[in-house]
């Protein structure tokens, strides 16, 4: 069956980086919690013809807000204040590759979202798997399967709208060019 199989992993590094910077890596992953919420709700406001996928989004919206709202909680036992947001430099050159045209537009939108959602599982995992606080070590491996249905789900829309031959050629070109981004981002206390 098809799937987002990322093409390269996070290097070994990212997880001392961000070890050594949690609450820093704690501010960008509330900021990516929310956002990813938002973008939930952008689908259902841009797509709504898309029946398919509202109650869907909506959940989706929803469950990446009580996760915004629960890593906040850990920074305010952290006694750690919510920064503002910064331009995530791996977000940006994925969303760089979106193509125009409504139809084309709508694929890249659900592709290149599940493969922010799968490179945010594989790196909860990793957190989840090095921290050595049991709760948070817990929570990771909560948010990490999370995230791996929600990029699972937008897949899944992605073949229910488009061919399986569309999808892939698309998927494929997507995971190169983020495999490539990968490769040249310095590493960061953040989740992308």
């Amino acid at each position: 069956m098809l799937g987002i199989r990322l093409k390269v992993p996070t290097s070994s590094e990212w997880i001392k980086v961000v070890l050594n910077d949690f609450p820093s890596f704690l501010n960008d992953h509330a900021a990516c919690e929310r956002k990813a919420s938002a973008t939930g709700l952008n689908f259902v406001v841009q797509y709504p013809d898309r029946t398919e996928l509202i109650e869907p989004m909506i959940q989706i919206a929803r469950e990446e807000l009580l996760h915004f709202q629960q890593v906040y909680t850990l920074l305010k036992k952290q006694g750690l204040q919510l920064s503002s947001d910064e331009r995530t430099p791996y977000v940006n050159k994925l969303l760089s590759l979106i193509r125009t045209g409504r139809d084309q537009r709508f694929l890249d939108r659900l592709l290149t979202f599940g493969i922010i959602e799968a490179r945010g599982a594989e790196r909860f995992g990793i957190v989840a798997e090095n921290i050595s606080d049991p709760e948070l070590k817990v929570f990771y491996q909560k948010l990490t399967q999370s995230e791996k249905q929600h990029h699972e789900f937008f897949l899944k829309m992605a073949l229910k709208y488009f061919s399986t031959d569309e999808v892939e050629l698309r998927l494929d070109e997507l995971l190169t060019a983020e495999a490539e981004i990968m490769k040249e981002l310095p590493l960061r206390a953040a989740v992308q």
